[in-house]
């Protein structure tokens, strides 16, 4: 495939137009913060498009205008796509995993829970960058869509639960979107049922109605935390879809710059 910028292909919205509200506000992430990067499989007139976004692609077009070769720079990622690309997805990788999804809209106001002692939920600030990235590789993933530790602390669309100028638990606009924001959050597994992920998550939720959209959840269907968490910070379930997480390219020995 053929990378672009934006520019390079004016009606790109169009082509991710339909979807859940994650994916919807993925395509315009990619858009407005600049931490996407898209492809066609030719720069005229171009029959298939992709997009990604940290490790999420999504597919729109005609898969037929793909060889298999082509995606080998999606492996490892998280694809989203009409179900007439499964038979190229499955041609592509050594493997493809069903992923089930849950889409939550939030639907009530909570009341934001009192941190314990010492802990302090504020809005992130361009000066937490250093302690963002010390949550370690697991917890990578929380700044991902922003290209970084400096990108979400600079973002204005991140809250924090800071205790000494340590991060214990972060909640941010993953996806940031012209109608709904896709929400995610991660805690210290040392500080988990402090409710500090909810008090985090409250305090974004305020700030994304105060922007005039809407806060969105995703999550996996097997991911009861997650869910439970959606649900106890006024979310409620509001459609369901399949992603597919992605192997390594069916042809190892011939790379495919993506």
């Amino acid at each position: 495939m053929i990378e672009i910028l934006p520019h390079q292909l004016p009606d790109l919205a169009y082509w991710f137009a339909d979807g859940p509200p994650g994916t919807v506000a993925l395509t315009q992430h990619a858009l407005i913060s600049g931490n996407g990067r898209w492809w066609v499989d030719r720069p005229d007139a171009p029959r298939a498009v992709v997009v990604s976004c940290a490790d999420h692609a999504l597919f729109r077009g005609d898969p037929t205008a793909l060889s298999p070769l082509s995606l080998a720079g999606f492996a490892g990622h998280h694809a989203q796509a009409p179900a007439r690309f499964l038979p190229l997805l499955g041609s592509s990788f050594d493997l493809l995993v069903p992923w089930e999804r849950m889409v939550y809209l939030h639907r009530q106001s909570t009341a934001a829970p009192r941190p314990p002692h010492g802990v302090k939920v504020r809005r992130l600030l361009p000066q937490d960058a250093a302690a963002l990235g010390s949550l370690g590789a697991d917890a990578s993933w929380i700044h991902a869509s922003w290209g970084g530790p400096a990108g979400l602390a600079a973002s204005g669309h991140g809250w924090g639960a800071f205790h000494a100028g340590r991060v214990l638990a972060v909640a941010c606009t993953y996806f940031r979107g012209t109608g709904y924001e896709d929400v995610a959050c991660v805690t210290l597994p040392e500080h988990r049922r402090q409710r500090l992920a909810l008090a985090c998550v409250t305090a974004l939720c305020r700030d994304i109605a105060a922007r005039g959209h809407t806060p969105s959840w995703t999550c996996s269907r097997d991911n009861r935390a997650s869910r439970l968490l959606a649900w106890t910070a006024g979310f409620r379930l509001a459609d369901e879809y399949v992603h597919y997480l992605t192997g390594r390219p069916v042809r190892q020995d011939i790379g495919v710059v993506a």
